[in-house]
């Protein structure tokens, strides 16, 4: 059953290239089996063919209080193959990021609660605007320059924007996830849909769905786990056996 979890998150200077290694699964997270596809794009001529060397240099150069990056994590409907996830995927980059440089991951780990696949895509992506202008690495995470572009950094694309208008896209954003995931549900013939809209607005009358987090999930004893599946079960009015794990095995 597909389910809508997407969540968009900034990452602090000094973190980027750490999560960046985290989402490919390298380093001391290598021992992870559940990586099924990533990819990169629209990288400075620098970092051209290494993603992990301009966060390496995001964290580096980027300045003190800023985001060295934003993340979009999205559940993916299960209801798909490995190769169809892997083409929605792309086109949640497409529609999400456009020209900024990104990198992705698409992870596919079996659920704690039911052991049914969670997959799920890691989307980091630098807020600054490409903008033609060659730059070094230390320029292009300095401050923009409004009046000599070529004399500052590239722009960040949420400068400047009040709370109602970054509160405004990330709704739109949600909106942009949920018919990309339904477009490509239709095209292979499922009949499962996710809608971006609170229960509320939806008009079910329902308590959201608790999110109980990965180490509480793994220290729950097996009678309090199967409980549960049967209670979220029971809630989506499907068999115990064909629910859809939930956002915290991620």
């Amino acid at each position: 059953m597909a389910s809508f979890h997407h969540s968009i998150k900034s990452g602090k200077k000094g973190s980027a290239q750490r999560h960046a290694k985290y989402i490919e699964r390298q380093g001391s997270h290598s021992s992870r089996a559940d990586l099924i596809h990533s990819g990169y794009g629209n990288m400075p001529t620098w970092a051209k063919d290494n993603p992990l060397e301009f966060w390496r240099m995001a964290d580096r150069f980027e300045r003190t209080n800023g985001a060295a990056y934003r993340e979009h994590e999205i559940a993916l409907p299960n209801e798909l193959t490995s190769p169809q996830l892997i083409e929605l995927a792309k086109r949640l980059v497409s529609n999400l990021v456009g020209s900024k440089p990104h990198h992705y991951a698409v992870h596919a780990p079996d659920g704690k609660l039911g052991g049914i696949q969670n997959p799920h895509i890691h989307l980091m992506y630098s807020d600054r605007i490409p903008d033609g202008i060659e730059r070094a690495p230390d320029r292009t995470f300095s401050r923009y320059n409004p009046n000599q572009p070529a004399a500052g950094g590239r722009r960040k694309d949420s400068g400047g924007k009040n709370p109602m208008d970054l509160r405004k896209e990330v709704t739109a954003a949600r909106k942009i996830v949920a018919d990309t995931q339904n477009q490509v549900l239709a095209e292979y013939g499922h009949q499962a849909r996710v809608d971006h809209r609170s229960l509320r607005d939806q008009g079910i009358q329902r308590p959201a769905e608790r999110h109980l987090g990965q180490r509480f999930v793994e220290g729950m004893a097996g009678r309090e786990k199967a409980q549960y599946a049967r209670c979220r079960a029971d809630r989506a009015g499907i068999a115990a056996g064909g629910i859809s794990p939930p956002a915290q095995d991620r």
